[in-house]
């Protein structure tokens, strides 16, 4: 996932702001996810259940990103594609209801977890928070198909005009 948001903003960063922001972002829902994980680097082998503030942290990030993504880049997105044909709207069109899926299951994630985490038992959390895990890796891969059609459209009508 990490490597994922590096290429990105390596391939997409300085083209719109909001992209910028965003990226940055996710890269820190990455990290947060890969620490309450126990991830490389941050290997270390977990034998109680994080503490609450670590998963309100990365709660609270996870929320705020999806927030951006529906609120600000799709909107910019759709509305760009509205403005540059209807392929690049079908291809919103048709992506929206994939990232959704995994809207619903982090919203999902953050309701079951942000203020109840001593309510759930290690191996649900741990399962959930992989498949979290999952739907996320997915979703990224669906907003970079939206950024690269973002960032293709933007290009070529700033270069035409």
């Amino acid at each position: 996932m990490y490597t994922r948001v590096q290429k990105a903003q390596q391939k997409w960063g300085g083209s719109l702001s909001a992209i910028d922001t965003w990226l940055e972002e996710r890269q820190q829902l990455i990290v947060s996810y890969c620490k309450l994980a126990a991830l490389p680097p941050f290997d270390h082998k977990r034998t109680t259940m994080p503490s609450q503030n670590t998963v309100q942290e990365f709660c609270q990030l996870l929320v705020d990103y999806l927030s951006a993504g529906h609120f600000e880049v799709y909107e910019r997105i759709v509305s760009e594609c509205a403005i540059n044909g209807t392929d690049s709207r079908k291809l919103a069109d048709s992506l929206y209801p994939k990232i959704a899926v995994s809207t619903d299951l982090a919203l999902n994630f953050n309701d079951s977890y942000a203020e109840h985490l001593s309510t759930r038992h290690s191996g649900a959390f741990d399962r959930e928070l992989s498949e979290l895990g999952q739907a996320l890796e997915e979703r990224f891969e669906y907003e970079d198909e939206l950024i690269n059609t973002l960032h293709e459209k933007h290009r070529d009508s700033s270069m035409s005009a």
